[in-house]
């Protein structure tokens, strides 16, 4: 049943849009690691300024572990990953501090991108066989739990909790643009150019 703000036709251009601007960020991430090495990933500039491992790690990371809440599959992240690309600090680090995170370091830069391509190639796949009404439904109703009450997605939420647009709006678009705009900023500081104009 579609709320009185949707109907299938605009639940099917939203969903389509959807696609359309993931997979576009999804190109930009792509462009990114393919034209840094570890060392421009790895940098630290200066204490307070995490570096692109922290951006790049968090996430994919974090829209790995999203999608236990919105599909009820586990995340691809285990030991054996965890092994593989030896994290310096082996977390996302949603919930710790900069003074933390500004160790974030990529031991195996190849296995992080053979990891990124596997959850975002995971993502685009999930994406494309959503049917528009899947959309509206609801992932995590009122009242927010802790985690959740303090993040970007609670503030966009609607009266009765976050929808699944909601949350791919929040959890993937929105917060991956975000951290592009750390790793374009950062790029700068290791001589290298922006993404996009």
């Amino acid at each position: 049943m579609t709320s009185p703000e949707t109907s299938p036709t605009a639940n099917a251009l939203t969903l389509d849009s959807l696609i359309r601007r993931i997979k576009a960020l999804h190109s930009l991430y792509e462009d990114a690691v393919t034209t840094m090495d570890v060392d421009q990933v790895n940098h630290f500039e200066r204490e307070g300024v995490v570096p692109i491992a922290f951006s790049l790690f968090h996430i994919v990371n974090m829209i790995d572990a999203s999608f236990l809440l919105m599909t009820g599959t586990p995340p691809i992240w285990d030991d054996e990953w965890e092994r593989r690309i030896a994290m310096s600090v082996p977390d996302h680090g949603k919930h710790k501090t900069v003074a933390e995170m500004v160790h974030q370091r990529i031991g195996d830069y190849d296995g992080f991108i053979t990891y990124m391509r596997a959850v975002f190639g995971r993502t685009e796949g999930w994406l494309a066989g959503l049917e528009p009404s899947d959309l509206d439904r609801v992932v995590i109703r009122r009242p927010f739990p802790p985690q959740i009450a303090t993040t970007f997605s609670a503030r966009v939420a609607g009266p009765v909790g976050l929808t699944l647009l909601d949350c791919v709006e929040c959890w993937i678009y929105q917060h991956g643009l975000r951290h592009m705009g750390e790793i374009e900023l950062s790029r700068g500081l290791v001589g290298l150019g922006g993404m996009t104009s």
